[in-house]
């Protein structure tokens, strides 16, 4: 395969808004280093940390959720200082873009030259030496580091997992993020066999796996979301669809499930906390990995007390878990959530749709 020295890239130059989004077609092609391959990309998923990470959403100071104003613009009380997902600063330029389907197209010293030509699906957990768990042990790919959004990217050969699959790259590029988050955020509640799952915003990326590995457990699962997406989530497995905008949101979910909830999933956060954490039974498990709703939650402590109830974050996945969960990819038994796919020139337009929220599943971009 023959690599240009200058390739196409979306290139983040700084914290704010759209206009911080630069596409190049003569950006300098990646070189692998000893232990690393470079990888042709086939396709690279968007993410809500590409909009946390563009906006420095993350930073203590900012209290909103996501919203469709703040993912464009950013937000005026964001610290630089604190702008990636662990908290910490990152450099700029900065190509991002953590969900990479494609082939290795060239390899470093180390790494077996017998990978030429492979098939990959990239894992964005870069971990460290040391306690895997630990985040100044861990870093992402697409952000303390260059990622997807570009024709080729490194990364260590240990993180390109192949694959064998008949999906397409960008059917593939809707899995890395989403399925290691949402196998971790399921393995922190631990939904056994014939319990009842509630999951808050299930249409998205997260969500909507999430309902496949809650079925593969033989939970029966409640997606919160919206009237419009109810048919859809129906069809993927789930038991009901509780509007999220509903007054009576609680009372929804036991009437759906029958009486409390064992386990209650949450990516949204905001004001749907209240209502699914009031859900859970005695002993009820809630796990979250994420709060695009709203970080700043008021709660009443005596529910986490007096309920016996356990609370989980899920953030840093632990090492193997994704190439494990690739292998429910092979044999068929995820299927691809692709919402729509986008050109590469084309991110800002992507993130717009992204933002937007009127999706099912993943929006990618692919790369001609």
């Amino acid at each position: 395969m023959t690599i240009p020295d200058r390739m196409r890239a979306v290139v983040l130059v700084g914290h704010g808004g759209l206009d911080q989004l630069v596409y190049h077609d003569d950006w300098p092609t990646p070189k692998p280093k000893p232990d690393e391959v470079l990888v042709k990309v086939g396709a690279c998923g968007l993410n809500n940390t590409d909009i946390n990470t563009r906006t420095a959403w993350y930073s203590k100071t900012v209290t909103d959720g996501i919203t469709q104003a703040g993912g464009k613009d950013g937000f005026a009380e964001a610290e630089a200082a604190q702008g990636s997902w662990s908290n910490s600063q990152i450099t700029f330029p900065r190509i991002q873009g953590a969900d990479v389907a494609g082939r290795i197209a060239a390899v470093g010293m180390d790494v077996d030259p017998s990978r030429l030509g492979e098939r990959v699906i990239l894992d964005p957990w870069l971990h460290g030496h040391g306690q895997w768990h630990l985040a100044e042990n861990a870093s992402y790919f697409g952000s303390e580091c260059n990622g997807g959004f570009a024709d080729y990217v490194t990364i260590r050969a240990a993180n390109a997992v192949p694959i064998n699959s008949p999906l397409s790259d960008a059917e593939l590029a809707t899995f890395p993020t989403v399925l290691t988050t949402a196998e971790h955020l399921v393995w922190r509640a631990d939904p056994q066999p014939g319990e009842w799952v509630v999951i808050a915003g299930a249409s998205g990326g997260v969500g909507s796996t999430a309902i496949q590995l809650c079925l593969l457990r033989g939970a029966q699962v409640i997606a919160i979301s919206t009237p419009q997406k109810a048919e859809t989530l129906r069809e993927l497995g789930c038991s009901a669809v509780m509007d999220r905008n509903s007054a009576s949101l609680e009372d929804d979910i036991r009437d759906a499930a029958g009486g409390a909830v064992d386990v209650a999933l949450d990516v949204v956060g905001g004001a749907l906390f209240p209502p699914l954490v009031g859900a859970l039974r005695q002993r009820g498990r809630y796990s979250t990995s994420g709060a695009i709703a709203g970080p700043v939650v008021a709660f009443d402590l005596r529910l986490l007390i007096y309920k016996d109830l356990q609370f989980t974050g899920a953030t840093i996945t632990p090492p193997g878990l994704f190439a494990q969960a690739c292998r429910l990819i092979e044999t068929g038994q995820l299927a691809p959530q692709l919402a729509a796919s986008f050109a590469l020139k084309d991110l800002v337009l992507a993130q717009e749709a992204f933002l937007a929220k009127s999706h099912i599943g993943k929006i990618v971009v692919t790369i001609e």
